[in-house]
């Protein structure tokens, strides 16, 4: 059977062309999203910052909340279900200030260098260098290439930095920190061995007597730990740890830990410690200690406790190995929580296309075969028989498809990865990871596809009966349309229940919308032949000949169609749907600046204080100050990361309009509409948060908005993130009354998530615009080279070569057409849901210009692939004879 699927490919050159191309994009489009996503779930950033030391001692850089279960059983026992969730932390909390000197009591320790690690802003330089005082340098280490050590006033680059800015030695420079902005000299340059820098992380390194002043760190962020001669560090860290544990006590009894601490005053008037103006009161463990457990519904939730080898107490951590890169500033190292959605998505999408092309390109394939399948039943071929041979042709063709696309998926994903990069999407340090396992897995994934498509469309063609070899035209056998017609049923009933069930006006929205096409594409390929006839009866009238054609071989007409339903539903929802909250955003932001007269704004951002002194102006009637952060809430024993403002507000005129829907804003915490409804929160509950260093307080709900988008959906006072967000500065100083300062304003830009977020979307709407442009080309191809005989037929008729252009561009405009309207429909179902639940308006274009431009471009797609192929298969003296 191998050798006549093997006689039966080199028969069908040009037939199996078609067949064998889908195959390979599908086989590289999978291999390369399967290569990225297995590169971002396996990527460990490595720990060269702390690479001179074997020990690392640091506080939580996570928070983790378990839940834990029981249930009582028959028997009298009990079971005890334990659940961990964890959502990374954006900054550090610093170390006890006593920490240091009781680690150098232990016996085997031989040296302790402190790290206090900051962003900072400063000016000629690109990015968010990270701040240090010149003693942790020892810990890559890092070495002066020229110049000398930071004395006061002084600063030490990186060598990246500094030629990246063009610094000099002499050279001063602003640095812009949370306690405020000074001017330092440049007294050198310095480098880890063998480069110029650190993997995406610019350093700068002031003197040790002014960090703390400049960070507004009450200590260090980390304890680089160098063992005495002849200590093991496996040894040593066991006794650090127990170090830890012995003093629980003492930590907890003084308030020293750390971790719930407010940190040093003067930072930007946020010393105002103990929960003092309102801001609420402190908890007595940090994160990692022990919360609330237990239930009388038998389900608890708690913070889980670092109980392990690494473990200490209040979150406090002795790392080793790999693992000590978890001691370095969260915005030091990438974050892949974003990159591994993203390529989540990439390979969900090219998935997605590519069995559904593949599927549609291998049934039309078999269905030109028809004749040949009849001739092979009267040589006594059995349907079983027939039905292999299929199956053996596809896992042939595959598999040779699969060769070159393993490489191909390669190339692909080095490609999306740096793409990715240079829009903000990924992190720099982002390195695809080429496994061989991961390629095979694609190949057989597409030889699957290829075979189970091949059997299932052979089912029906193999019955076909041995006398419709002897006739012009053979018609496979029907049947086959109550599993059409379940299929159909359940993919719209998915698309349905995700539609109405699921709250699209939320962060799963984009991706649920996805799913939702998918879905009730699934359906229109289960019914394409019984959605197309009657809608080619319809629309084909003034076709003349080719919607005669067009009606008779309506099933030709709907395999050619269901691509371009494809190109066009899944794209133009996904533009469309980007563009909704675009627009949405735009418009919240115009209405939430719109009371203000001026807004001022410095790149990277400004000092708390600085924005005070700019609202205490003369002639500014009202102010409002915005400190963008991340603020983590737990939902259900899940702690979840939302992005939020700090607020400070002056004068008596409103300089922003939130929207407000109920309460007042106060001293306490504001949310919007969307996430006050997801956590059934009620003005005056009191709330439980985890700010950007991982300190806990609880505040009270004082107000709940609904202009969020583009914003947050949290607001909390500024005093309190400014003290605990390691960044700390304003974006945007909102203005009333300003006069002067009105005339120089400048307008807030879109954040840069918001911006990446788009970016990353759009990037991924151009890899399925341009697999799935290729399966139109593709399968118009296939189906115009299966008309060699119908052609040679209509000249031997009399027909010119004129006459079959005209009617292959008025047949492929007949299919064009038949596609647009499908596709229409399936994208104006979830656009219209997509966009009821943003905002209560049903809207099915939202974007003339775009969806125009969509669907001229499918169009024009669609009668070039339908015409050129036909022009060329003309040419062929064959035709004319």
């Amino acid at each position: 059977m191998i050798r006549l699927a093997l006689g039966t490919l080199r028969q069908h050159r040009g037939a199996y062309l078609g067949t064998f191309l889908a195959a390979l994009l599908a086989i590289a489009l999978l291999a390369g999203g399967g290569l990225l996503l297995f590169s971002v779930l396996t990527a460990k950033p490595p720990a060269d910052r702390f690479a001179a030391v074997p020990l690392v001692v640091s506080g939580p850089r996570e928070v983790s909340l378990e839940t834990v279960s029981t249930k009582s059983k028959k028997e009298g026992k009990t079971k005890v279900k334990r659940k961990v969730k964890t959502e990374r932390l954006g900054g550090a909390p610093p170390l006890p200030a006593g920490l240091a000197d009781r680690i150098r009591s232990v016996p085997g320790v031989g040296a302790v260098i402190a790290d206090y690690a900051f962003p900072t802003r400063v000016e000629r330089l690109p990015g968010t260098p990270i701040g240090h005082g010149w003693s942790s340098a020892a810990l890559t280490p890092y070495g002066l290439r020229s110049g000398q050590a930071p004395g006061a006033g002084q600063m030490v680059l990186d060598a990246e930095l500094a030629g990246t800015g063009g610094v000099r030695l002499g050279d001063e420079l602003r640095v812009t920190t949370r306690t405020g902005v000074r001017t330092f000299r440049v007294s050198g340059i310095a480098a880890p061995p063998a480069r110029d820098a650190l993997p995406a992380q610019g350093a700068i390194f002031l003197a040790d007597t002014e960090v703390a002043a400049v960070s507004g760190l009450s200590g260090p962020t980390a304890l680089g730990i160098r063992p005495a001669a002849g200590t093991d560090p496996a040894t040593l860290q066991d006794r650090l740890v127990e170090m830890t544990r012995r003093g629980e006590a003492t930590d907890r009894a003084g308030g020293a830990d750390g971790v719930g601490a407010e940190q040093a005053a003067g930072v930007g008037g946020a010393d105002r410690a103990g929960g003092a103006d309102g801001v609420g009161a402190e908890q007595a463990a940090g994160v990692g200690g022990a919360g609330r457990a237990g239930g009388a519904d038998g389900v608890g939730v708690r913070e889980a406790a670092g109980a392990d080898r690494a473990g200490g107490v209040g979150g406090i951590v002795v790392l080793s190995g790999d693992e000590r890169v978890r001691g370095d500033l969260p915005g030091a190292l990438p974050d892949y929580i974003g990159p591994i959605s993203i390529f989540g998505f990439v390979i969900g999408i090219t998935a997605f296309a590519a069995v559904f092309v593949l599927t549609g390109t291998v049934t039309l394939s078999v269905r030109q075969r028809l004749r040949e399948l009849a001739l092979l039943r009267t040589a006594g071929a059995t349907p079983g028989q027939l039905r292999r041979l299929l199956g053996r042709e596809a896992v042939v063709l595959a598999v040779l498809a699969g060769l070159p696309a393993a490489p191909l998926g390669v190339v692909f994903a080095h490609a999306v990865s740096a793409r990715f990069q240079a829009i903000g999407a990924v992190p720099e340090q982002f390195v695809v990871r080429e496994n061989v396992l991961i390629l095979i897995l694609a190949i057989v994934g597409g030889v699957l596809v290829t075979y189970v498509a091949a059997r299932l469309a052979g089912r029906r063609a193999v019955r076909i009966a041995p006398t419709q070899a002897l006739t012009e035209t053979a018609t496979a056998p029907t049947g086959g349309r109550v599993v059409r017609l379940v299929a159909a049923l359940v993919s719209t009933a998915g698309a349905v229940g995700l539609l109405t069930f699921v709250p699209l006006d939320g962060p799963l929205g984009m991706g649920m919308s996805f799913i939702s096409s998918a879905l009730l594409l699934c359906a229109v390929a289960a019914l394409g032949p019984m959605l197309v006839r009657p809608l080619t009866a319809l629309v084909s009238r003034p076709f003349g000949l080719a919607g005669r054609i067009g009606r008779a071989e309506y099933r030709r007409v709907a395999a050619v169609a269901v691509p371009l339903v494809l190109m066009f539903a899944l794209n133009a929802t996904m533009l469309l749907n980007g563009k909704l909250l675009e627009r949405l955003a735009a418009g919240q932001q115009q209405d939430r600046f719109a009371v203000a007269d001026a807004q001022v704004t410095v790149p990277g951002g400004m000092p708390l204080a600085e924005a005070e002194r700019i609202a205490g102006q003369a002639g500014v009637t009202g102010a409002a100050a915005l400190l963008p952060t991340r603020v983590i809430v737990a939902q259900g024993g899940k702690p979840e990361d939302h992005p939020a403002q700090g607020l400070l507000t002056t004068g008596t005129d409103a300089a922003i309009d939130l929207g407000v829907v109920s309460g007042a804003a106060a001293n306490g915490l504001s949310a919007s509409a969307y996430l006050a409804r997801q956590y059934h929160w009620r003005l005056g509950d009191h709330i439980e948060l985890w700010l950007a260093d991982g300190h806990r307080t609880t505040l009270p709900l004082t107000m709940i908005y609904s202009r969020n988008r583009g914003f947050g959906d949290l607001v909390l006072p500024a005093a309190l993130v400014a003290a605990h967000d390691p960044k700390g500065l304003v974006s945007t100083v909102s203005l009333r009354g300003a006069g002067q300062l009105a005339a120089g304003a400048a307008q807030p830009v879109r954040a840069g998530d918001a911006a990446n977020q788009q970016g990353a979307w759009e990037l991924m709407v151009v890899i399925s615009l341009g697999f799935t442009a290729i399966a139109v080309v593709n399968t118009f191809a296939i189906a115009t080279a299966g008309r060699r005989r119908e052609f040679a037929d209509l000249r031997l008729a009399g027909a010119t070569a004129g006459q079959l252009h005209r009617l292959a561009a008025a047949e492929a405009l007949l299919t064009v057409l038949v596609g647009l309207l499908l596709g229409a429909t399936v994208s104006g179902i979830v656009v219209g849901a997509f966009s009821l639940a943003q905002d209560g308006v049903p809207r099915l274009i939202v974007d003339g210009g775009t969806y125009a431009a969509m669907a001229g471009g499918v169009a024009a797609l669609g009668l070039v692939a339908g015409v050129l192929p036909a022009r060329l298969l003309l040419r062929r003296r064959a035709l004319a004879v």
